[in-house]
């Protein structure tokens, strides 16, 4: 093989490694967006029946004071 061809061999191999790269992604990327679907689903459920998460404590503000060496 000459140094052209050698290039476009190795040029091939990488398209074919990007595509089973970009395959990968989108199968990840599905994964990801049905798992978020059922995650929202289930939210929406337990909210639609009335559980809620307890309301946070209001958090008393500390003055704080300056320490000054003498």
């Amino acid at each position: 093989m000459n140094e052209q061809q050698n290039h476009l061999s190795q040029l091939l191999e990488q398209r074919n490694n990007l595509a089973s790269k970009l395959e990968n992604i989108n199968s990840e990327s599905t994964r990801t967006r049905e798992l978020m679907f059922k995650t929202q689903g289930a939210i929406e459920y337990l909210e639609a029946t009335g559980v809620k998460l307890p309301e946070p404590e209001p958090v008393a503000e500390v003055s704080e004071t300056e320490v000054v060496e003498g």
